[in-house]
């Protein structure tokens, strides 16, 4: 399948780093879970579920980004989040799994990848750092990827990728999963556009 965009693209929306920081404080209280890919990483990998399916109540359940779910709805975290509200209502397109995915120091997600996760496949994956550090290694497709907190990226998954924490302090993307659209195409078109001379 011919990719219709680069494997990825720094989208143009930024949000403040000390707010999502701020709502991390006030969620990470109700407990990180352990990824249940466990032949994915090694180290602690664990995550937050903002939005999953609906009436999920068991934890892996709550976590599980399902390709085949149709109905998504807002975790009772949320609620305690004003400011990912409103960086989630920034997004014209339908949303599925919201995620805050963990990378403790010296942890490592081994080179995989993710099906079904491109554009034209129809459903996109974003990444907003929360907290980073120099430390991390986000490669996709062999290339480095820096990702400074409060940006906002197209990751193109069904690629190749992996990722490193080397540094000191935990790394935390919100990462949502949505159905392409209109919207987004326009979004990424407007990102992929070249810089005016």
């Amino acid at each position: 399948m011919q990719a219709r965009f680069p494997d990825r693209l720094r989208l143009p929306l930024d949000f403040d780093p000390g707010r999502l920081a701020a709502d991390l404080t006030a969620v990470a209280g109700a407990g990180w879970i352990a990824h249940f890919v466990t032949q994915n990483y090694e180290g602690d990998w664990s995550v937050i579920p903002l939005r999953g399916p609906t009436g999920a109540s068991h934890p892996i359940k709550m976590i599980y980004s399902d390709p085949s779910c149709t109905d998504f709805a807002d975790t009772p975290l949320l609620a305690a989040a004003p400011y990912f509200r409103e960086v989630l209502a920034s997004f014209a397109c339908p949303l599925m799994a919201v995620r805050l995915m963990r990378l403790a120091p010296g942890s490592l997600i081994k080179e995989h990848t993710d099906l079904d996760l491109s554009f034209e496949q129809g459903t996109v994956r974003i990444h907003i750092p929360v907290t980073t550090n120099d430390g991390v290694d986000f490669r996709l497709n062999g290339v480095r990827c820096p990702m400074p907190a409060g940006s906002t990226w197209y990751l193109r998954l069904s690629d190749p990728h992996s990722v490193a924490n080397r540094g000191d302090s935990d790394r935390v993307h919100m990462v949502i999963d949505a159905k392409a659209n209109d919207w987004v195409a326009a979004l990424f078109a407007r990102a992929g556009a070249p810089l005016p001379a």
